[in-house]
């Protein structure tokens, strides 16, 4: 199977190689658009009407060609644009034709996130063709700003920089008018510079783009492709200097617990702090933030996880969220998915986490557990020189973290949290001219272990090297990275990192790993490499990872698994062109095969997958897995490796016209094998009643039976061990509603809410005998009812297996019913460009049901039936331009 795999695979390879290798990419002039200087005192009033006399002084850039769907033909209607500056500012200049102004759609929204018509300027002041700063505004007057990386790959809608737009609709259509400070942009000291400049426009009834440089869609890469900008004379690079302090008041409110006081209904905290950024040189910034609060940023979803692994959060912290593409070294990167595309060397929200030790406390003693850890500070100097050094570091402590004790009256404090130092640095360098890039990272956590805290690792390492080089008109490539990581601590911490489900040195039947409970370090290694062909209308990459045994990164990056070496590859077919019913066509196949460092193979799977987009703005898509191998190495918590029987899975879903007030996507997805059964449905409704409000609801309901659901492991009866696993049936609905209401371009109100619930019921319980065996019902043991029975009044499982009337070993309960209600108000006003007002109201209830409970009864009694906990919050920032 394995060698007719291979040979498959290889053949088909070398056959679609010899088809792609025939394509070409389009060769495009670029176009120069050449501006002037104009005096401080001529700059243009910015009103969005064009009428000021500086703009006589340049010609317009006009000729838009249309981008999408339609490449390469006339728009439906044209655009043009001008260009000036002075000493301090860029302004720009738009007028877009419109032969039905009446029709034009002004929708509102918060900065970076509305829809409507737009137009946007992208620029490669740097021109490095690989970076830019993006500049859209809409005709509504609401403005969105994002660094652009990677040559179009990587969009940043953090990066807030301070400038000015407006615009206006008149009987031609519409205008608008920016003024962007040369301090918010990089670029170099020299007297004559060309910077790469590509102005975009959305004609929203259409849902059409038109660009003004020309940009075939075979072609790959964004920023390579822009026209030129010239006539910039004499500009000197303007160092940047922002001052941000901030001040918080905070009020708690919870339900009051008898006898705790810690928990006696309510807290109070004010706080203070100070954001900066501050540019060393034009091409590097410094910002910094001591004693940051994030009291605004929403609240993470509600997830339960039954597999054992960590859930993954993405990063919504403002000050670790802006520029993170700098930062980001993901191990295993690749188009096809399902290489660990989550896990990255650094993971920015390690920094501030949830302490991680527990005071060990008698039953009778009450205990306030700080939520997070403090941040005392953090520093990030960043940005890119001329000579196309890109450079990223990263410096914060946290500090010492206590939980309050109470012991009949006895007050004390125990360390959760040592102080601790994150470092990250990250160097990229491009050559020949920017088709090549070499890059690095390095990245340290050290901490002050003290008190019972050995259980934490003392220092950890990771340092990695990763490149890329593209050919051919950047439309072939080959990437790849390789990385080393070292960690250190007490033999406790060693033995725990060794056992955790990242690694499982302790399965009972791997030759290759076994637990050394004597060692004080852990050294392993990681790599991917991929080679790939973009543009065009067939496309591929292939590629091989690998993670040693001992790999470990999640002090200061996010890593699910270790011992792993896995193949991908995906090929892709897309139509360029609209034609029939159609807008665009595209067709997927991809597969993938694993084995562990011993060299079992544990997965084996194709998958096939279609998306279209049809003329009226609708779309659907489907998708289809097989999987004839899966084995598990973690299902058993360092119990042998299991046999998941291959299966099917698939997906499907459709999608109406997002421009439209009303919006539905719906989704189902399933997966059935002899082992589970899995579907999922959820629904996206979206409904815009007015152009400054919008709601949309999205509900989801899954149900999965799985009848070799991990329970206990930690039993034994006579000599040997008992793996104990259930049948499980899992219901999950969840809701989440948001509302987002635009008063004006600076002043929205956003509310989000999310009920959660998920309920396992346990039954045929059992225990594994022959893990691997290919027959199904050969791998465990059923427990009769003579063997098992429930004691109600302990809420255990008793079982007696020998059948001599005595209980031989228990086992916990494992039902639950998880109910969870978080939500956030958010009040945001800008009052002054770059200074912000915020009042917040969080709400929150966590409990736990009664599992014989249908879930919306669960809802009522852990919702609706309980007090809810409030954070009320006061938010102000000031932002000081110097």
């Amino acid at each position: 199977m394995r060698l007719f795999h291979s040979l498959y695979v290889i053949t088909f390879f070398i056959s679609f190689n010899s088809v792609i290798a025939q394509e070409s990419s389009i060769q495009v002039e670029k176009k120069i658009y050449t501006t002037t200087s104009v005096g401080n005192n001529e700059s243009p009033v910015i009103d969005g009407k064009l009428d000021d006399a500086v703009w006589e002084s340049v010609e317009w850039g006009n000729d838009f060609i249309e981008n999408r769907p339609d490449e390469n033909t006339p728009p439906s209607e044209q655009t043009k644009f001008k260009i000036v500056y002075d000493a301090k500012y860029l302004y720009v200049g738009v007028r877009a034709y419109d032969k039905s102004p009446d029709s034009i759609v002004k929708r509102l929204g918060r900065r970076d996130t509305f829809d409507g018509d737009w137009v946007e300027i992208n620029i490669d002041s740097y021109h490095d063709l690989r970076t830019a700063f993006s500049f859209t505004a809409s005709v509504s007057g609401v403005k969105s700003d994002e660094f652009v990386s990677n040559n179009g790959n990587n969009w940043d809608s953090s990066w807030n920089p301070i400038w000015t737009m407006k615009s206006q609709i008149d009987a031609e259509g519409w205008t608008c008018e920016m003024k962007i400070p040369l301090s918010q942009l990089r670029f170099s000291n020299d007297d004559d510079q060309v910077w790469g400049i590509q102005f975009t426009r959305r004609f929203f009834r259409k849902e059409e783009r038109s660009v003004w440089q020309r940009k075939p869609q075979e072609t790959p890469g964004w920023v390579s492709e822009f026209g030129e900008l010239h006539g910039l004379i004499g500009l000197k690079p303007q160092k940047q200097l922002e001052i941000q302090p901030f001040t918080v008041t905070q009020l708690e409110t919870y339900p009051e617990e008898a006898g705790n006081p810690f928990r006696d209904g309510s807290d109070f905290k004010l706080n203070g702090g100070l954001d900066a950024k501050i540019g060393v040189t034009n091409d590097l910034t410094l910002d910094l933030t001591v004693n940051p609060d994030f009291g605004q940023v929403e609240a993470d979803p509600a997830s339960i996880q039954l597999d054992g692994f960590q859930t993954f959060f993405r990063e919504q912290r403002p000050f670790f969220v802006e520029n993170k593409n700098i930062f980001d070294y993901k191990l295993s990167p690749s188009i096809t998915g399902n290489t660990f595309n989550s896990d990255n060397i650094f993971h920015s929200r390690r920094i501030g986490r949830s302490p991680q030790g527990y005071p060990d406390v008698s039953d009778n003693a009450f205990v306030d557990q700080p939520q997070n850890t403090t941040i005392l500070g953090a520093a990030k100097f960043s940005g890119k020189t001329k000579k196309g050094w890109s450079i990223g570091v990263l410096e914060s402590i946290t500090d010492k973290e206590y939980a309050e004790i109470d012991d009949n009256g006895q007050r004390s404090k125990e360390l959760v949290e040592p102080l601790t130092n994150y470092f990250v640095g990250r160097l990229q360098k491009d050559f020949n001219d920017s088709n090549t890039f070499i890059g690095g990272i390095f990245t340290a956590t050290n901490r002050k272990l003290e008190g019972n805290l050995d259980f934490l690792h003392k220092s950890a390492y990771v340092g990695g090297l990763d490149f890329k080089h593209q050919w051919k008109d950047r439309s072939w490539y080959v990437l790849g990275d390789i990385v080393m990581s070292h960690v250190m601590g007490s033999e406790e911490a060693i033995t725990n990192t060794q056992n955790s489900i990242r690694h499982l040195f302790n399965r009972v039947d791997a030759s290759h790993v076994e637990v050394d409970e004597t060692r004080t370090s852990l050294t392993g290694t990681g790599g991917n490499v991929q080679l790939g062909k973009t543009g065009n209308k067939f496309r591929f990459e292939g590629g091989f990872n690998w993670r040693s045994p001992e790999l470990e990164f999640n002090d200061l990056g996010f890593q699910r698994t270790a011992d792993d070496l896995r193949h991908n590859f995906w090929m892709s077919y897309r139509t360029l062109k609209p034609f029939g019913a159609f807008r665009n066509i595209q067709f997927n196949y991809n597969h993938w095969s694993a084995w562990d460092f011993e060299g079992n193979h544990n997965l084996l799977m194709w998958n096939v997958n279609t998306n279209m987009q049809f003329k009226n703005n609708w779309g659907t898509g489907a998708g289809m897995n097989i999987t004839p191998i899966s084995y598990s190495n973690s299902a058993l918590r360092g119990g042998p490796r299991l046999k998941n029987s291959g299966g099917l899975s698939g997906h499907l879903w459709f999608g109406t016209d997002n421009r439209k007030k009303i919006r539905i996507n719906p989704f189902y997805s399933f997966s059935k094998n002899t082992v589970s059964n899995s579907n999922s449905i959820s629904l996206n409704f979206t409904y815009k009643p007015t152009d400054a409000l919008s709601i949309s609801v999205n509900p989801r309901f899954s149900k999965n039976k799985d009848q070799l659901q991990y329970v206990q492991n930690d039993i034994e009866f006579g000599n040997e061990a008992r793996y104990v696993n259930a049948t499980i049936d899992q219901n999950t609905l969840s809701a989440s509603l948001r509302l987002n209401y635009t008063i004006n371009p600076d002043l929205t109100i956003q509310y989000y809410a999310q009920p959660f619930i998920s309920r396992g019921r346990y039954s045929d319980f059992k225990y594994i005998t022959n893990p691997v065996a290919n027959n199904f019902n050969d791998r465990f043991q059923l427990y009769s009812d003579n063997q098992i029975s429930f004691d109600s009044n302990n809420g255990v499982y008793l079982v007696d297996e020998d059948i001599d009337g005595n209980t031989d070993y228990e086992i916990g309960n494992p039902d639950f019913s998880f109910v969870q209600f978080r939500s956030n108000l958010v009040v945001r006003w800008e009052y002054i460009s770059g200074s912000e007002i915020f009042l917040v109201w969080s709400q929150g209830v966590t409990s736990f049901a009664d599992s014989s409970d249908d879930l919306f009864d669960g809802l009522k009694t852990g919702i609706l039936d309980q007090k809810p906990e409030n954070i009320f919050l006061l938010k102000m920032t000031y932002r000081f331009v110097l």
